[in-house]
């Protein structure tokens, strides 16, 4: 692939693909509202585009993670319903009015301040509640729902909605996710006629009792992998391409990268490629002589890394490709349809989520697939 840009690597973002994703989540959940998560610009794909596209498939209902990311959709979607995830941060009530956000309540603190605030106004300003069922993050502690509901009680507020947060949901079998279901089934007790989430991606997948009246999707709307140990039905939204820098030749004996981490056992073909940690390339890819790392997809070929990747650079065996050189200027697949993210994330050790919102390195966006509308 020559790279259009000519300055550098390119991102790009399939939001026919994203759109589609959405569309192939609603079905799943029916009878639930489907929501979109954004946060952390969009998975890396960009907010303002992939809200936009998410709203022109249909979802109305979105998620982020701090006011600022819920600004900038609401700049893109003035429609749209958004819950930041983070809660109401301290002094910010006035702001989230503003921008028409509703604040995830997840402490007596929070709670306080945001009535506060509505008494202050005379006006009862939407939230959501959450509730912690077992991941010790964010959320009011199970023992404080009666608190919750006899202190809203007095006032006659009323939450938007009451949701919590799966822990184990990537393993649809866990005993957690049976677990978390019934404590989460016992604060909504306390919460009758008011509508519940508590299903991610893998919630979603997982079976129609983690549904209850939203579900919140996020990794999968971006084509990454929710559910270990199953094949992911979700399309390729994010393809990331890398130049060629350099074509050298290289002999047996000789080392590759920082550290002389790589020694060389045949004569070799080697490609420079211009991207590196800085472009949030984990370093956890790189390869010694007894651990092999990541691969980058080259004219049809999986190429396997070599030695340490450096800031800027990585280096690619390219020996198996033959005669067929690639020129400097070419693009290398570093994911897309033919290495997923989630390919690389398991050889780095992490997880797909992690790669994809490390997406903030020196290349150009290009946004395909602007016919999202159509099915």
């Amino acid at each position: 692939m020559k790279l259009t840009s000519g300055l550098g690597g390119q991102l790009t973002v399939d939001l026919g693909a994203l759109a589609r994703n959405w569309r192939a989540l609603d079905k799943v959940s029916q009878g639930a509202l489907t929501a979109a998560v954004v946060k952390a610009d969009a998975y890396g794909t960009g907010i303002e585009m992939a809200a936009t596209a998410l709203y022109a498939a249909g979802a109305r209902f979105f998620f982020v993670a701090t006011p600022d990311e819920g600004s900038a959709v609401r700049t893109s979607l003035p429609e749209a319903h958004i819950f930041v995830l983070d809660g109401l941060y301290p002094g910010a009530a006035n702001f989230y009015i503003r921008q028409n956000l509703m604040p995830v309540i997840s402490s007596m603190e929070m709670l306080e301040e945001w009535l506060a605030k509505c008494v202050e106004r005379n006006e009862g300003y939407p939230s959501a509640f959450h509730f912690d069922t077992g991941m010790n993050r964010l959320g009011f502690r199970l023992n404080e729902s009666v608190a919750v509901r006899e202190r809203i009680s007095r006032l006659g507020y009323a939450p938007q909605m009451v949701m919590s947060h799966l822990a184990c949901a990537d393993v649809p079998n866990h005993e957690k996710n049976r677990t978390q279901l019934a404590l989460f089934s016992s604060v909504l007790n306390q919460f009758p006629g008011i509508p519940a989430s508590l299903a991610n991606s893998a919630g979603l997948m997982t079976g129609r009792d983690y549904h209850f009246q939203m579900v919140r999707p996020g990794i999968a709307l971006y084509g990454g992998r929710a559910v270990i140990g199953r094949k992911n039905p979700m399309a390729n939204v994010v393809t990331l391409h890398a130049p060629i820098l350099q074509v050298r030749e290289a002999r047996t004996g000789e080392t590759v990268g920082y550290g002389a981490a790589y020694s060389l056992s045949r004569d070799s073909r080697l490609a420079v490629i211009g991207h590196g940690y800085a472009d949030g390339f984990q370093r956890s890819l790189s390869s010694n002589n007894t651990r092999p790392g990541g691969k980058v997809f080259v004219r049809g070929k999986l190429c396997p890394i070599l030695g340490k990747i450096s800031m800027d650079l990585t280096i690619v065996d390219i020996t198996e490709l033959g005669p067929d050189i690639p020129k400097p200027g070419e693009g290398v697949e570093i994911f897309g349809p033919n290495i997923s993210v989630d390919d690389q994330a398991d050889v780095a050790g992490t997880i797909g989520y992690e790669m994809l919102t490390s997406l903030k390195g020196r290349y150009s966006r290009n946004y395909v697939g602007n016919g999202y509308l159509q099915e």
